[in-house]
């Protein structure tokens, strides 16, 4: 049994679903724009709802979607909704992209996504885990192709992906009008790779920001880079 993931202003059960909470995700809903003043918020592949309940405590955002394939999921993401602060801001859908794409007439000024991106061809016993972990679950063009037809001419779409994907990632985005925003390259510790890219798209040709983060030192030391971007969301940061 996983015990429940507790935050500064919300708490996540997490025992029904595949994929726990993680670096990646609170990176990204930690690091994700909302300067733009989003109105509508989408969240594909929840999970938990993890990135929707930080995107909630980091916005005035009135209506944040989730999306989730994994009934388990979906059942512990719409609780983890309901006993949070923001309940009556978040929803969550119980369907997959396309069929969310096709039924959905809004567009959403956010649109993130932690997705799954194991392409390795191995599968384990668990089939909610590879669900949730293998690329054939959300291959990124179903997400590209979504976000074609989901963002707002002003909207931005953050993503967070393997580094070695970043140029497959940026090409596919390109194809549809997406240009680099903001971009955040993540490695462990000093002496490793990169092993995470967070990029920001939007419909508009910007300057592109860039930066790296360390998480940490050694083990437990955590950068105080990486201190001060999760420091609102970690308890003992």
């Amino acid at each position: 049994m996983s015990k429940p993931f507790q935050f500064k202003q919300f708490t996540i059960n997490q025992d029904r679903c595949a994929m726990k909470i993680g670096t990646d995700g609170v990176l990204l809903g930690a690091w994700t724009s909302v300067e733009h003043n989003p109105f509508n918020v989408l969240d594909i592949g929840a999970g938990t709802g993890v990135l929707s309940l930080m995107i909630a405590q980091r916005s005035l955002a009135e209506n944040i979607e989730a999306l989730e394939i994994d009934a388990e999921a979906y059942e512990q993401c719409s609780e983890n909704f309901e006993n949070s602060p923001w309940a009556d801001r978040l929803f969550c859908y119980h369907a997959s992209l396309l069929e969310f794409v096709e039924e959905v007439d809004d567009e959403f000024d956010l649109i993130i996504c932690n997705p799954p991106f194991y392409s390795e061809d191995y599968k384990t016993d668990n089939e909610a885990r590879d669900l949730a972990r293998f690329n054939d679950a959300m291959p990124f063009e179903h997400l590209i192709y979504a976000v074609a037809n989901l963002l707002s001419k002003n909207g931005v779409f953050a993503v967070v992906i393997p580094n070695k994907e970043e140029e497959k990632f940026i090409d596919l985005a390109s194809k549809i009008g997406l240009s680099v925003k903001r971009s955040l390259h993540v490695k462990g510790n000093p002496n490793s790779e990169f092993k995470r890219s967070l990029i920001e798209f939007s419909f508009e040709e910007t300057e592109i920001e860039t930066s790296d983060l360390v998480i940490e030192t050694a083990r437990h030391q955590y950068t105080e880079d990486y201190i001060n971007l999760t420091k609102d969301f970690y308890l003992k940061m």
